[in-house]
């Protein structure tokens, strides 16, 4: 199918896609590499899959040849638009150009279900993007994704798969295996992208669950894990002071010892401390 395109290194040269650190570019140009990130994402024949930022296609041939049904990718620089113009002409209606900002994108109301993202995201706007789609998946429910397979700069990848307990276990970690299970996929290292960053990069997978791991409003979830983990260092009864029902009252109703810190608490636990929060009127 692509045996007519040039080089991914030639559309570069072409169309001069030198990456843009104002928009977090980093091209990954290798296949097998590229191919080891589909192959995370799982079957994409029966799934419209959504790509984000695909500069000059490498990730982008990748999913294609993996048998995606539909391919919309999305792109704020207009540099790359002329060089997934030309991938289009090969493939045809499989691939929709969408130009635009994907954080001013509404993926559900554009792309019709059931709708799968595959991306290597910018590095300065990929957490932003994440918490977006998880807005939608708390909205819309399982229905809104199948799953989002995304890389991000290695420590993000960590935060967003951590244990309790751990160091990188926080706000981000609680929203998004309250509403997904999250799977650390591989690491990539700086060589591997064109030109190298300065961290690694890791993949992660996100498949949202049926239904949150615990029903607790979202609004209210997060005003407990921000004032929690705001403090990570005190304890829970220092760290949850400034709401409007006393700490010690909230966690002797919510049967959790002022003592522990916030990273000790698990997601069910954290999303007991809200509804205990959300019951009494508080909020």
């Amino acid at each position: 199918m692509f045996s007519t395109l040039p080089s991914l290194e030639l559309i570069i040269e072409t169309h001069g896609l030198l990456a843009r650190k104002s928009l977090g570019q980093h091209f990954l140009l290798d296949g097998m590499m590229t191919d080891d990130i589909v192959r995370y994402a799982g079957d994409l024949k029966d799934y419209n899959v959504i790509e984000i930022g695909p500069g000059p296609g490498g990730l982008t041939r990748s999913l294609l040849k993996a048998g995606a049904k539909k391919l919309f990718v999305i792109e704020k620089d207009d540099r790359c638009l002329a060089a997934l113009a030309q991938l289009k002409e090969v493939v045809g209606d499989r691939v929709e150009i969408i130009s635009g900002d994907a954080l001013e994108t509404d993926l559900v109301k554009i792309v019709p279900a059931p709708r799968k993202i595959v991306a290597n995201l910018p590095y300065n706007a990929g957490t932003a993007m994440l918490l977006q789609w998880l807005d939608a998946v708390y909205t819309h429910g399982a229905g809104a994704f199948a799953s989002l397979t995304l890389m991000f700069q290695k420590e993000v990848a960590e935060r967003i798969t951590a244990s309790p307990g751990s160091k990188d276990y926080g706000r981000l970690s609680v929203i998004s295996q309250w509403l997904c299970e999250t799977r650390y996929d591989f690491e990539l290292p700086p060589e591997a992208f064109t030109p190298p960053p300065k961290v690694t990069s890791a993949v992660v997978t996100l498949t949202p669950r049926a239904k949150p791991l615990a029903q607790v409003s979202k609004e209210t979830l997060e005003t407990i894990v921000a004032k929690a983990f705001g403090q990570r260092r005190k304890m829970l009864r220092q760290a949850l002071k400034g709401l409007a029902i006393p700490a010690d009252e909230l966690l002797k109703k919510a049967g959790i010892d002022g003592s522990l810190r916030a990273e000790q608490l698990d997601v069910v636990m954290l999303c007991k401390l809200a509804k205990v929060y959300k019951k009494f009127n508080y909020f």
